[in-house]
């Protein structure tokens, strides 16, 4: 092992650092709400609902149509989007829609895009959300045409589903979701780069729009799921006290409220132990999800770093062959953006680095696209969940339609 070569020992710190920097920033406040919406998706969401809207039999334009937008309400990134991607797939979504879904979730991201067209300019903006919605439904369309035979085999079982025997009404459902996705969302509310502005007001009030929803899933538990006052009361005392002894580390607070949250849903078991099921279909997906996550991040520190750091891969290897329109700097951008880990918002300073480095745009915007929704940690989770021949299907459609539409837009512009 030529460990006394100084770039094989930079390569390893980085992936230690990345690791690092991947859970402190991410598995709290981005995975575990993920993890417990995941969790709520299989508990609280009949199967037969989501055969109806998202299932082989569903209606393609209401599947795809849902399924191809719902990134623009998640701030996520290729990583959190696994549990909730794993969770619609295992009630029975059909393999396009979740398909679609999936590369949505974290490429449809408005904040992102907004980002997008503010630094790298208007025309790039669009055409990253247009380019991003017309591949989520054609992904989905091809995926489920190459795997039509299985999918032809689960829409026939589809009518055996037990009919929706939801236990409260559909808008409590709705509004528990809500305050959890709120949560997600406003707790990774990421910094703009003016100091006014409505992006700015929101991101100075994120963590009492985030405090506000967690009030909101707690009045609802202790209303509508029977976790009682007094015990929801109790759970959230340390997160207050937290709150306001340290308000300058708003994390502590939010870790008390996570603990405090996954004492009660797994202790007190209500209705059939549905709020027990929930901690337990939470901790089932963190434990089959995460462990693949950190060793795809450490393999991806080793050998690409971390943004502004070098790897094994040199970076002015990767400038060099992502310059002009080529149909190689167009592959080589896709490809690159395919394996390498993107926190949401940070590929457009990394891009901003890059193109004044000589980057083309049309490779640009094949990184934008590929980028943001895939990762080599995010490969690693979905061969777990629906095997090796899709995931290579789905990771060979995104770098395909990403050098594509480079090369389309590297032409125009």
């Amino acid at each position: 092992m030529p460990v006394e070569i100084p770039r094989v020992q930079g390569a390893v710190l980085e992936a230690l650092h990345l690791a690092k920097w991947y859970a402190r920033e991410h598995v709290l406040l981005c995975l575990v709400p993920a993890f417990f919406i995941a969790g709520a998706v299989a508990v609280f969401v009949s199967q037969a609902a989501v055969m109806k809207y998202l299932g082989p039999n569903a209606k393609k334009l209401l599947a795809y149509g849902v399924a191809s937008v719902s990134g623009s309400i998640l701030a996520v990134c290729s990583c959190t989007i696994l549990p909730l991607f794993a969770g619609i797939y295992r009630m029975g979504a059909g393999l396009g829609p979740a398909c679609a879904f999936l590369y949505s979730g974290p490429a449809i991201n408005i904040l992102a895009i907004i980002l997008t067209a503010r630094i790298l300019g208007p025309e790039m903006g669009i055409a990253r959300a247009f380019s991003a919605v017309v591949f989520a439904i054609l992904i989905g369309l091809l995926m489920n045409f190459f795997f039509r035979h299985e999918e032809a085999e689960k829409a026939a079982a589809a009518p055996m589903m037990p009919e929706d025997d939801n236990l409260r009404p559909l808008w409590q459902t709705a509004l528990y979701f809500a305050s959890m996705v709120g949560i997600l969302v406003f707790a990774n509310w990421g910094a703009p780069d003016q100091t006014s502005g409505l992006w700015h007001t929101i991101h100075a009030a994120k963590w009492w729009l985030t405090g506000t929803f967690s009030i909101a899933l707690a009045l609802m538990l202790a209303c509508w799921f029977d976790l009682g006052f007094s015990k929801t009361v109790l759970a959230s005392i340390p997160a207050l006290l937290l709150a306001i002894i340290s308000p300058q580390h708003p994390e502590l607070s939010f870790t008390a409220g996570v603990i405090g949250l996954s004492v009660i849903s797994n202790l007190k078991s209500t209705r059939d132990g549905e709020m027990g099921e929930w901690f337990g279909e939470s901790w089932d997906f963190a434990k089959k999800i995460l462990p693949l996550l950190l060793i795809g991040v450490l393999i991806a520190g080793v050998l690409l770093g971390r943004p502004e750091h070098e790897g094994l891969i040199p970076s002015a290897w990767v400038a060099s062959l992502v310059g002009g329109n080529s149909f190689s700097a167009n592959l080589f951008a896709s490809v690159f953006g395919a394996f390498m880990y993107f926190a949401t918002l940070t590929e457009v300073p990394i891009l901003q680095g890059l193109i004044g480095a000589g980057m083309g745009k049309g490779p640009a915007l094949a990184l934008l696209l590929a980028g943001p929704a895939l990762s080599l940690p995010n490969m690693l989770v979905i061969r777990s969940v629906m095997g090796t021949k899709k995931t290579i299907a789905f990771v060979q459609l995104v770098v395909l339609m990403a050098t594509t539409s480079g090369l389309i837009y590297g032409t125009f512009f």
